[in-house]
């Protein structure tokens, strides 16, 4: 099984035990929006640079996800979510970006994008494509 399906898979299994966000969301674009963080939080080597610090995957996952939190009913959807809370720095405006375990780095928009994309390949329209480790 292709590594974003079983992902997918896992998270829509745990959908309902997502924590209680105070959310504009539908379920179905809350569980969208944990497997993007998700998908950062197990990135094997990965880097997430964020103001010009690096943190490792589960911090960056933390703080995705309380950024999330504060957002509250301003993120109605996954691409809300990338452009209001995983994208830039609130404080700074700067990207974050994702450095992966062989050194290329990306944007977090344009690696959550193609994360998105796989995830509804896998889930509403079937097979995704390959992921590679990144973009």
């Amino acid at each position: 099984m292709n590594a974003v399906l079983r992902i997918a898979t896992i998270v829509l299994a745990l959908g309902a035990m997502l924590p209680g966000v105070t959310s504009a969301a539908t379920p179905a674009e809350e569980r969208r929006i944990e497997f993007l963080i998700y998908s950062i939080e197990t990135l094997p080597g990965a880097r997430f640079i964020r103001n010009g610090v690096s943190y490792d995957a589960r911090a960056a996952a933390e703080h995705l996800r309380l950024k999330r939190q504060q957002a509250g009913t301003r993120v109605a959807s996954a691409e809300d979510f990338i452009r209001y809370c995983a994208s830039t720095s609130s404080m700074s405006g700067v990207p974050y970006r994702i450095r992966f375990a062989d050194g290329h780095e990306v944007t977090s928009e344009t690696y959550l994008r193609a994360q998105l994309a796989n995830f509804r390949g896998a889930i509403d329209d079937g097979p995704p494509p390959v992921h590679a480790g990144g973009p």
